[in-house]
Parts: structure tokens; C-alpha cells; sequence
């Protein structure tokens, strides 16, 4: 597995969603999220995605001549339209206006709509850490999981993700899928023709399956069960309802020939100082994290993907052969 600096991947990523017909500023802001979710070591939301975006923006499922508008605003509240082009600019520009809005009125909500997959859901809040707020994001996706009691799949993976500031140190980052693993991750493992784990996802026949390539035709299973479906559905309503984007159920799956996904992302920005105030504010997370560390083994949520990207950023990133090949070839 040949092992290149993360500017050479970032750069290879960036050519081929030019050479696929995203526009300079597109090609660029998604791979700099790909190469990131990459040197986290989040691999099925990586240089793997390079090719599935390049084949969206061929067929028409993704605009790469869209430039994001601010659709709606009022107050802390803000609408961005993505115009069906990839999810990034759109979410970059709703970040901005998040962050700027929070500070002048203590929170700010920015929702995202006619949208693309967004990635690493925790990557969009970076900024908002470095600008000293709490920041919460979401996203809906094509359907993938059942109701309570269904069989059917109705609601996407649904990622959610949070960062918190701290004091000293990196911000505290979690980011989990409401599925019992990221869909990706089965991408990955049909790609390569690999079993997955038994639990993890449903045939096309409500059956538990191990066959990756049926999981991606099935549903996945809800992390937590009934309650991770529950959660599933608050965020599909926070994602679609108040943005006018599809519900995951109204999209095409994203591994097959399909129209543009249209869905959405919602992004909250607190501001801790419009609350208790930044030093309480500040007190009372350290406190927390010194007592969760006090049991040897915690380590706390973001600390790996911290360590993993400083390693990338020194020792460059390992990437497959197959990968490394297709995104040669797309970049040439």
C-alpha cells in the first residue's frame, strides 16, 4: 500500500472532481474535506467517495457549475440553497453565516437545502470550535433504515455530530451515525467483497445478512434499536422539514442510478457566552473531561482522529492500491 503526502491526495481528489465538471472552488473545498476524513482515518468517507462524486457529477445526480445562494434569513435563522451541487461550499457558506450570526445574537440555526452527502459531519464544525462556540450538525441521506417495526427503509443514516471548545487543547469532537455503522463502511466492504458483521444490516427481505451487497439494496440497523430509530427521525424532521429538502425515503440510493438527492443538513451555533459565560462555561467542561479521565482506558471523543490527521500531516497517508489507481486514472 503506497503511503503519499496528504497535499499529493488532496490534490489528486481535487483533479478528478474537476476533470468530472465541479467547478475550481467546488473540486477544491470537497477535497479538502475527503482528504481529511482520510487522514482521520475515516476511509469509507474518503478517497473512496472520490469516485461515487466524479460519477454524480457526470450523470447529472450533482450540479458542479452550482454556486450555494443564501435562499432565506431572519435573524439568527438562515436558509442555504446548494442548487443540487455538492454538499460542501453550501455547508461553508452556511457555517460562516452561522458563526456570524451566533455572535450577534447568541445562537444561529442554518439549515441547508437541495444538498448532496456532506462527508464527515464533524468536519463542518471545525470552524465553529475555532470561533469559540458550541457548534451541533446534521444530515439526512437517501433511505436506509425501517421505521419502528418496518421492514421498508425510510430514514437515512443520519449522521449527528457536536464540538465543544475547550480552554487548552484540541475542541471535543463526537460524531456517530444513527445506523449500527456508517454506511460507508458496507460500501467499502462490497467494493473489496468483503462479509460484513451479522447485526449490522438487513436484505431487501427484512433478513439480517452478512453480504455487503445486499445490505446496500436492504436497510441498516438503527444503533440502539427502537431509539436509534427514534433519533433517526428528529433529525430527518430537523434536515427536511424546516429546510424543504427530501426526506430519505423520497431519494434515490446513492450507489445507483438516480435523480439529484436534494437533501438536507441543519448546523446550530451557540455562543457560550450569551449563556453562563465563557469562564463558567470553560470550568464546567474541564471539569467534566478531568472526571471522566480519572477511570484509566477513557479517552476522550475526536482525541484518535486528532492524533491519526498529526500523523498524516508528518508521515503522509497509505492508500489502496485499487483506490490509488481509480483516482489516478479519474485525475488524469
Amino acid at each position: 500500500m503506497p503511503t503519499l503526502p496528504l497535499a499529493e491526495v488532496r490534490d489528486l481528489a481535487r483533479r478528478a472532481l474537476l476533470r468530472a465538471g465541479a467547478s475550481e472552488s467546488m473540486a477544491r473545498t470537497t477535497a479538502d474535506a475527503l482528504a481529511a476524513a482520510e487522514a482521520e482515518g475515516l476511509s469509507s468517507h474518503g478517497m473512496a467517495r472520490v469516485a461515487q462524486y466524479a460519477a454524480h457529477l457526470r450523470n447529472g445526480r450533482a450540479n458542479g457549475a452550482a454556486v450555494a445562494v443564501i435562499a432565506r434569513e431572519r435573524g439568527g435563522a438562515i436558509l442555504v440553497d446548494a442548487r443540487e451541487g455538492l454538499a460542501f461550499p453550501a455547508c461553508k457558506l452556511a457555517v460562516a453565516e452561522a458563526i456570524r450570526r451566533a455572535r450577534a445574537f447568541g445562537v444561529a440555526f442554518a439549515g441547508v437545502t437541495n444538498s448532496h452527502h456532506f462527508g464527515v459531519a464533524a468536519w463542518h464544525l471545525e470552524p465553529v470550535a475555532a470561533a469559540g462556540l458550541v457548534g451541533l450538525a446534521f444530515g439526512n441521506s437517501p433511505s436506509a433504515m425501517p421505521a419502528a417495526g418496518g421492514k421498508r427503509a425510510l430514514f437515512g443514516t443520519n449522521p449527528i455530530a457536536a464540538v465543544f471548545p475547550r480552554r487548552d487543547g484540541e475542541a471535543l469532537t463526537v460524531d456517530l451515525s444513527l445506523s449500527e455503522v456508517a454506511r460507508g463502511k458496507i460500501m467499502v466492504a462490497a467494493k473489496d467483497g468483503k462479509p460484513i458483521p451479522l447485526g449490522w444490516a438487513f436484505d431487501a427481505d427484512g433478513k439480517p445478512t452478512t453480504d455487503a451487497k445486499a445490505a446496500l439494496t436492504g436497510s441498516m440497523a438503527a444503533i440502539g434499536g427502537v431509539k436509534g430509530v427514534l433519533l433517526a427521525l428528529i433529525v430527518e424532521l430537523l434536515c427536511c422539514a424546516l429546510t424543504g429538502a427530501r426526506f430519505g425515503f423520497e431519494n434515490d440510493s446513492f450507489f445507483e442510478p438516480g435523480r439529484p438527492a436534494s437533501i438536507g443538513h441543519a448546523l446550530l451555533a451557540i455562543d457560550p457566552g450569551a449563556l453562563a459565560g465563557m469562564a463558567a462555561y470553560q470550568e464546567r467542561m474541564e471539569t467534566l473531561l478531568a472526571a471522566m479521565l480519572v477511570d484509566d482506558g477513557v479517552r476522550l471523543p475526536g482525541e484518535r482522529r486528532h492524533k491519526l490527521t498529526a500523523d498524516a500531516l508528518a508521515n503522509g497517508l497509505a492508500i489502496p492500491d485499487a483506490v490509488l489507481k481509480q483516482l489516478r486514472e479519474l485525475a488524469a
